[in-house]
């Protein structure tokens, strides 16, 4: 287990209005596993995704990430627990624009003080992970929509995260090149990482180890029926 919720909700709080983002919710995200959180825009899926992302503390409830709750922490230390223990995947890449593949991924290793040599081997393996080797120069307008997010896995995976944590992270790809990052997700979780995906997209879900749906903010889990997630109404 890396991450662990109990009774967390997230509420945001405007004028005299109250908004539930996400309602009470008790559930745990496994080393090992690939974990879907599928639901609709505005469901909530999002915010469930920062929460356990040390981006937004919760509203009530207790969360642990790697052992540490995140309600006692600081946000210092909530920076620290993102860079050194999470790894983020995004829908539109967050490339910087500027920089060659091999340099966006170096980009989390220089905010961690690694050495300039061990930090270009790590950069390495990690294009060499997705297979991106052979484009390290090239600037991300060079690059696919796929390649450009296979770049973005590399830079998640670079510093040896825990847990990986994707929004929407084929959204804006072809059918080919979302087998091929789904794959690399997939397999990143069968070698031992926690990966958690956030998808609209139910063509994903034979991917997952698990799947959670989340719908008016409530999280459920869903049943696997002969070997298929099998979506329901709520």
């Amino acid at each position: 287990m890396i991450a662990e919720l109990q009774e967390v909700n997230k509420v945001y709080r405007v004028g005299d209005n109250e908004i539930v983002a996400l309602q009470r919710t008790t559930m745990r995200i496994n080393t090992g596993e690939m974990l879907l959180i599928i639901g609709p825009s505005g469901s909530g899926k999002t915010t469930l995704l920062s929460l356990v992302g040390c981006v937004i503390y919760p509203t009530e409830g207790r969360l642990w990430v790697d052992g540490q709750e995140v309600n006692q922490m600081k946000e210092s230390e909530l920076a620290r627990l993102r860079l050194n223990t999470i790894g983020f995947v995004f829908q539109q890449f967050n490339l910087i624009a500027p920089l060659t593949a091999e340099e966006n991924v170096l980009m989390p290793l220089t905010l961690q003080g690694v050495p300039g040599r061990e930090a270009k081997e790590r950069a390495a393996r990690a294009l060499e992970i997705v297979g991106m080797t052979d484009r390290r120069k090239n600037l991300p307008k060079q690059l696919s929509g796929g390649q450009q997010q296979r770049v973005a896995i590399a830079r998640a995976l670079v510093t040896n995260p825990k847990l990986i944590l994707c929004d929407e992270p084929t959204a804006a790809l072809d059918k080919g090149s979302l087998d091929v990052v789904m794959d690399e997700l997939r397999q990143l979780a069968d070698e031992g990482k926690a990966v958690a995906v956030v998808t609209h997209d139910p063509r994903l879900m034979p991917y997952a180890h698990r799947v959670v749906q989340v719908t008016n903010g409530q999280v459920y889990e869903v049943p696997k029926i002969n070997g298929e997630f099998k979506l329901e109404e709520h």
